[in-house]
């Protein structure tokens, strides 16, 4: 695990290419002094030109995490680090990202019902080598299980606004955690950064860094 290095790496400077307020706070829970710079990258890859919706987040927390690295290499005091990230759902082969509009969260939410999806994530990390950058990418899956929602419950919900910026419809972390029975796989996955597998990542690019 990065434990022994977090006193170091409270020296770095790492970016997250989102705007992401949920991938700000998981990443700040475990020292980490994060900057925020959001991506210009353009979201429009087809998830269906893609072998695995695995491919398609890892493709576009890539795509987010490249144009920043890019954009911030020239900076005054460029980043060590610069942090991708991009979360979907699926479900019988159908990839699930952020509602459009009240009555597509209501078509997620009510297709999610009684019943497991997956929620994958894929993740960036560009590390900064002098003048080249490091390319580490991965992805994460996370089984979660749906109570059966009624109609009322459902609008009871998107009545609450939350749905609309979280990939799925829901967001476990607050008032959407009622609505599920149970996970097999990482929770902070589910939030939108599988946090112990970043972890993993991230140990042999500290043990070269600091040795």
């Amino acid at each position: 695990m990065i434990i022994q290095y977090l006193t170091k790496l409270g020296n770095k400077n790492v970016v997250l290419a989102s705007a992401s307020p949920r991938r700000k706070e998981i990443l700040q829970n475990i020292g980490l002094k994060i900057t925020i710079e959001p991506s210009s990258f353009i979201e429009n890859l087809d998830p269906n030109s893609f072998a695995h919706p695995k491919d398609f987040v890892i493709a576009t927390a890539r795509g987010k995490a490249q144009e920043v690295a890019k954009r911030l290499s020239t900076a005054q005091s460029p980043p060590d680090f610069v942090i991708g990230a991009d979360t979907c759902v699926t479900l019988d082969g159908t990839v699930y990202g952020k509602p459009k509009d009240r009555d597509h969260a209501f078509s997620m939410l009510n297709n999610l019902s009684g019943r497991s999806h997956e929620v994958l994530t894929g993740v960036c990390l560009m590390v900064r080598k002098g003048q080249e950058w490091q390319e580490v990418d991965f992805s994460e899956t996370t089984t979660v299980n749906f109570a059966t929602l009624s109609p009322q419950v459902i609008n009871a919900y998107i009545d609450t606004k939350e749905p609309m910026d979280k990939a799925g419809g829901y967001g476990i972390q607050a008032l959407g955690g009622m609505l599920i029975e149970g996970i097999q796989g990482d929770y902070y996955n589910v939030m939108g950064f599988p946090l112990h597998r970043f972890c993993q990542s991230l140990v042999p690019v500290l043990e070269e860094m600091f040795s």
